[in-house]
């Protein structure tokens, strides 16, 4: 026998004194709303009144993503399975609800279901279902509980929540956190790989500017002089460091150190190689 099956029997069986108490919002407030909006989160956000909120959030990254999370006012008590069904509204007469998902229920936790389970309740509320979430009360065992999403004056935000998702940047900072820039021989010129990154950066920054600490570690190749490598370093590390300035963040927060030709990642015998050697490192770190 299945969690779901068990589920469902549980609620069938349930005797005429005990109670199904169900949250949903009424039609006529029904509200959906875009509680994040930039490059970088996109959050629709939809209040259950007397339960929590419900949301649906993606993030920017490499691959697209979706997670739902049932914001609960009352965390769960205990360990369980909901089960989540597309109801259809009572304007829909002769649809039939069925099973879209199940939900684990974990103590002193908020729900969530992953990406896909996620895509398809919003699929089901772009239809004009009622995505409804089931489960036994985990402070009275005499009762369940139905909390559904009411997809009236859905479809509007949904609207600008997608346009929202698809404008995510294609990156988030654990990628651009720690990045390694070239140089041209015996110059502070960038590469063009080194010019692609310094523009994911620059978008970045445009979103979120709660940078803490940048820490800018350059080098060369052995190829000339000591001296002159060494001043060479520093000048490569000073021009990072301006533009992350020309960027908003504070110039107190930007460590600069020229390392010159010491500490070689390749031999410095041939162009190849050299070439890995003339590099700034970039590692930056942001606050909560």
């Amino acid at each position: 026998m299945n969690k779901l099956f068990c589920v469902l029997l549980g609620f069938l069986s349930v005797p005429a004194s005990a109670g199904l108490r169900h949250y949903a919002a009424p039609v006529e407030t029904s509200s959906w709303q875009l509680s994040s909006q930039s490059r970088l989160q996109c959050t629709l956000k939809h209040n259950v009144p007397g339960y929590g909120d419900a949301m649906f959030t993606s993030m920017a990254s490499k691959q697209l993503n979706m997670e739902f999370e049932l914001d609960i006012l009352q965390l769960p008590k205990n360990y369980g399975v909901a089960a989540v069904y597309s109801v259809p509204p009572s304007w829909m007469p002769g649809m039939m609800q069925r099973q879209i998902a199940e939900m684990p229920i974990r103590k002193q936790y908020n729900g969530d279901l992953p990406e896909q389970a996620a895509w398809t309740i919003l699929s089901e509320l772009e239809k004009g279902f009622w995505p409804t979430i089931y489960y036994r009360d985990w402070y009275n065992e005499q009762d369940r509980v139905a909390v559904g999403l009411n997809a009236s004056n859905f479809l509007d935000q949904y609207r600008q929540f997608s346009q929202c998702v698809a404008n995510l940047l294609p990156f988030n900072f654990e990628d651009i956190a720690y990045t390694v820039l070239s140089y041209q021989k015996s110059s502070d010129e960038f590469t063009r790989g080194s010019r692609k990154k310094l523009s994911m950066i620059s978008d970045y920054l445009k979103e979120d500017t709660n940078i803490e600490l940048v820490l800018l570690d350059a080098y060369t190749d052995s190829y000339g002089g000591s001296s002159s490598n060494m001043q060479l370093s520093i000048r490569r590390a000073e021009r990072v460091k301006k533009f992350f300035e020309e960027q908003g963040v504070d110039a107190e927060r930007i460590k600069v150190t020229g390392h010159g030709e010491r500490r070689h990642v390749a031999e410095n015998s041939n162009e190849l190689s050299r070439a890995k050697n003339r590099r700034v490192i970039i590692r930056m770190e942001k606050g909560l």
